[in-house]
């Protein structure tokens, strides 16, 4: 679990850090102003966050409806010293409120009545199954991308492992030596445009890394049948049985690492 703290009083901020590390052995991210705050939570899931109201720059409240886009399973606990301001926070939908300076009873019984339990907020939204033929879901329920190569470029993502994969080899997986190269590059740019939009749309920021000509997937963001098979082998609650992608012809050479792996795996045992 990890617990974003957000307070401009350094004396507020490092007693309700002491609070927390007393309380569990959650990972304690602690900033005296928003932008760094929200910088941390691009770079990483945040379960709560206990955000003082009034701090600068950017207020907690908005500072709050930031971080529910990047997780809309977040638990965000309101810091204020005016009571009013709990009406704002239950407009959020905001797991609770406690009145400045925290004491540790409010701040225990608030991480025991969180909106989203823990369980729930661990929870990845995005399950990549590659099993069998290629699927994404988002929440359960496939999603629609408006090209089909759209879903195909995850694929390809998928099946290198995370690796930033380049726009070179993207488009010469999907059309090998078939057409013109300029025309190849445009399309590519509308399949990428197509896969940010659908992701955004449905608040999956942080699924894609980006870098410059190329992209990966962030295996620490999905739940993937493949990439948890490869860690836990025989202990994995996913089956390798034989079946990999089978849409994708190009899927060929990771489909034969997994069989040699099971094989081995079999011996083994």
């Amino acid at each position: 679990m990890t617990i974003l703290v957000a307070e401009k009083n350094k004396h507020t901020r490092n007693a309700l850090t002491d609070m927390l590390k007393h309380q569990s052995d959650a990972t304690i991210l602690s900033f005296p102003d928003s932008p760094s705050a929200l910088a941390a939570a691009r770079s990483q899931e945040i379960d709560t966050a206990f955000l003082d109201v009034a701090l600068p720059e950017i207020d907690g409240l908005l500072l709050g409806r930031y971080l529910k886009d990047l997780n809309p399973n977040i638990n965000l606990i309101m810091m204020t010293t005016k009571r009013a301001d709990a009406f704002d926070a239950m407009n959020l939908r905001a797991s609770g409120c406690i009145l400045l300076p925290p004491e540790e009873k409010d701040v225990l019984g608030e991480m025991r009545e969180l909106r989203f339990p823990t369980a729930a907020a661990k929870h990845k939204r995005v399950f990549i199954q590659t099993f069998g033929n290629f699927e994404i879901f988002a929440d359960g329920v496939p999603i629609a991308f408006k090209y089909s190569r759209t879903k195909e470029i995850l694929a390809i993502l998928v099946n290198n492992k995370g690796v930033q994969t380049s726009n070179g080899e993207i488009i010469a997986t999907l059309w090998e030596d078939d057409g013109d190269p300029k025309v190849k590059t445009s399309y590519l740019s509308n399949l990428r445009q197509d896969l940010q939009n659908t992701l955004s749309d449905l608040k999956l920021k942080g699924i894609i890394i980006k870098q410059r000509g190329s992209m990966a997937i962030a295996s620490d963001k999905v739940e993937c049948d493949l990439f948890e098979w490869l860690k836990h082998r025989s202990k994995s609650r996913y089956l390798y049985l034989g079946d990999y992608m089978n849409q994708y012809s190009w899927s060929e050479f990771v489909h034969s690492e997994l069989d040699e792996l099971s094989y081995a795996e079999d011996e083994a045992n």
